[in-house]
């Protein structure tokens, strides 16, 4: 599989720099940028492997999320840029449900075929919970609820306070998870799982990596939302679809390789932490960053979601809580997940 990853990123990347120059159809186009971007993630999700068995489950997935969420949050500039708020805010959509159901549900999946019963940190999931309440429910639903009758500088404003409080209390959380509170919740059978595992590579090599993976899918993400009007027109495909399905799934190709791969290696704390953590990471910093960058583009995006939208992320907290808030998962807890997301996803078609 990693030989495979190699050759497409050893042809994606030349291929992706020829056809842009060669203005190439964009269908074609399209396939290339997707293709080596997931390829490319393949290779972020080897690294932060590596990091998270040098650094610990929690750092690990922390990094995992982040540059994962990195070509997210590339993306979704670049669409900024081009004024694109309708996809970057479906695509924000398509992350948080991606994470929770596709995710979080292949993660329990897959690793539930191969073992009956897998734990996690039963208060690291009952804490995540609080977050996902607060980071979807409130924070996502107030401005909808609040915005009707608004001006559009009136929301841009209440999107704006809604963000700095998001960014303050994610960045809260992390000092709490790795600083004050580091080590304190620990699971009754941690010591069973302690494990001596070699990384695949050193910190200095796995860092470099992500930040060379990091720097090529940034030039090809550019490229990719140049291809979405006219994709979009060719199959059909409505822009919401393109960003709660397509660009989710692409932008986080990352965290779904690096979950599923701990999920089978029975590592379900950084399996659950790749995927909430990313959900959280996604809602409590990309968001409110992207909403504050938009003030400095022509066209600028307030907080404010469609009802279809809303009602998918509130379901998938609120499912994922009253899956995951047992400290365990099994193969049939994952086919749910999967099952409610094969939903959603067959509604944002045929729209």
């Amino acid at each position: 599989m990693n030989r495979i990853f190699f050759i497409l990123v050893a042809a994606g990347i030349p291929l992706s720099v020829i056809g842009s120059f060669m203005h190439w159809p964009s269908a074609i186009l399209f396939a290339v940028y997707c293709i080596t971007i997931i390829a490319l993630a393949s290779y972020m999700g080897r690294a932060t492997e590596s990091l998270s068995i040098i650094a610990g489950p929690r750092i690990g997935g922390l990094l995992n999320a982040t540059f994962g969420n990195a070509v997210e949050l590339i993306i979704s500039l670049f669409a900024l840029k081009e004024g694109l708020t309708g996809i970057v805010l479906a695509s924000l959509t398509g992350s948080v449900l991606g994470n929770l159901l596709l995710v979080a549900g292949l993660s329990f999946f897959v690793g539930g075929l191969k073992y009956k019963r897998q734990e996690f940190n039963i208060h690291d999931a009952r804490h995540n919970s609080g977050l996902l309440i607060f980071a979807i429910i409130v924070a996502f639903v107030i401005p909808e609820v609040f915005s009707v009758g608004m001006g559009d500088v009136s929301k841009l404003n209440l999107s704006i306070g809604i963000s700095i409080i998001l960014i303050l209390l994610y960045v809260a959380a992390l000092y709490f998870k790795l600083v004050t509170h580091r080590g304190v919740y620990q699971p009754n059978n941690a010591a069973q799982h302690v494990e001596e595992e070699e990384p695949e590579w050193s910190g200095k090599v796995a860092t470099i990596v992500l930040f060379a993976a990091t720097i090529a899918v940034a030039y090809i993400s550019e490229n990719l939302v140049h291809t979405f009007h006219s994709v979009a027109e060719q199959f059909g495909w409505s822009e919401l679809f393109i960003g709660v399905i397509i660009v989710a799934i692409v932008g986080n190709a990352a965290e779904h390789a690096s979950a599923i791969i701990m999920a089978y290696k029975n590592k379900m704390d950084i399996a659950v932490e790749i995927a909430v953590g990313s959900t959280l990471q996604i809602a409590m910093f990309v968001a409110p960053v992207l909403v504050i960058c938009s003030i400095f583009f022509p066209v600028s995006m307030p907080l404010v979601f469609t009802l279809p939208e809303l009602v998918a992320m509130v379901s998938s907290v609120l499912l994922m809580i009253a899956i995951s808030n047992d400290g365990d998962s099994n193969w049939f807890e994952g086919a749910t997940l999967l099952a409610a997301y094969v939903i959603m996803a067959i509604g944002f078609f045929l729209l």
